[in-house]
């Protein structure tokens, strides 16, 4: 009923800056909230930047990283300026959606898109 389709992503070198999209189609009434989660290998999957009621970000990537939000679009983008190299991961975005009016919220996953950062 709704996919989430990223782009962005790639190799970028530390210090660098890289910027992933996010857009969500199919039957939509309302997006509480879309954000961004990562995957680093050998680690669980963990919350990078959401915007929704409020805007929340993971401590590491605060004051380098800023989400955003068109609501026209459906769309979400996340800006990561000053990348390290424990940026590096495979990044999610999410979505947390209401097809029709009185349905509850469902979650949504795109398919994910790495990001390396090295030199």
């Amino acid at each position: 009923q709704v996919q989430l389709v990223e782009s962005g992503g790639g190799l970028v070198q530390p210090e660098g800056s890289l910027s992933l999209s996010c857009a969500a189609s199919g039957t939509i009434f309302n997006i509480n909230a879309m954000g961004w989660y990562r995957q680093a290998p050998g680690k669980q999957r963990e919350l990078v930047a959401a915007s929704g009621a409020q805007t929340i970000y993971a401590d590491s990537v605060k004051g380098r990283f800023t989400i955003s939000r068109d609501n026209a679009k459906n769309t979400v983008t996340l800006r990561m300026n000053s990348l390290k190299p424990e940026d590096t991961a495979v990044y999610y975005c999410h979505a947390v959606i209401i097809h029709a009016y009185g349905m509850a919220p469902r979650v949504y996953w795109g398919q994910g898109t790495q990001v390396t950062v090295s030199s």
